[in-house]
């Protein structure tokens, strides 16, 4: 699967996705009246973006009798870490660790989820760097940002 079409999902797109991610392959009529429960949305704006995402080769259709059964074609766990990934790929090294911080205490997790958390993160330790220097500038003018505050808030 190519990174890019996961970049170009729109948040529109994505509450299609999460939903054929959720229910499995589905047909056009199912779709439109679980996405109408959920957003304001016509018909022809859901129509829309299902053929947006099928240009864009993130869903397939196959015509079932005089249905539309659309169906994935990138798991979501994948298309979610690669989002995240692009993300976190445009900030500032030194800023990773506290985006994610904040991250981890806004989202709700399982007792599972973080104790997974906490092996990897002690893992991680065993081997991290005392700082982690800043990426936001050329190589050459490393110097100039031993005390970044590149992002700070002012």
């Amino acid at each position: 699967m190519n990174p890019e079409r996961v970049s170009e999902i729109t948040p529109s797109e994505w509450e299609i996705m999460r939903i054929i991610w959720t229910k499995g392959p589905s047909h056009s009529r199912e779709l439109i009246d679980l996405i109408q429960r959920k957003r304001d949305w016509t018909e022809s704006t859901i129509k829309t973006l299902l053929g947006r995402l099928v240009k864009k080769g993130l869903l397939e259709t196959n015509k079932v009798g005089h249905k539309f059964i659309y169906s994935t074609m990138v798991g979501e766990l994948e298309a979610m870490n690669q989002t995240s990934q692009q993300l976190f790929d445009h900030l500032c090294a030194m800023k990773k660790g506290q985006t994610l911080f904040n991250l981890v205490e806004h989202t709700e997790l399982t007792q599972d989820d973080i104790k997974d958390l906490q092996t990897l993160l002690e893992q991680k330790l065993k081997t991290a760097p005392k700082t982690v220097s800043c990426d936001c500038l050329p190589k050459e003018m490393e110097m100039m940002t031993e005390d970044c505050d590149c992002g700070e808030e002012r």
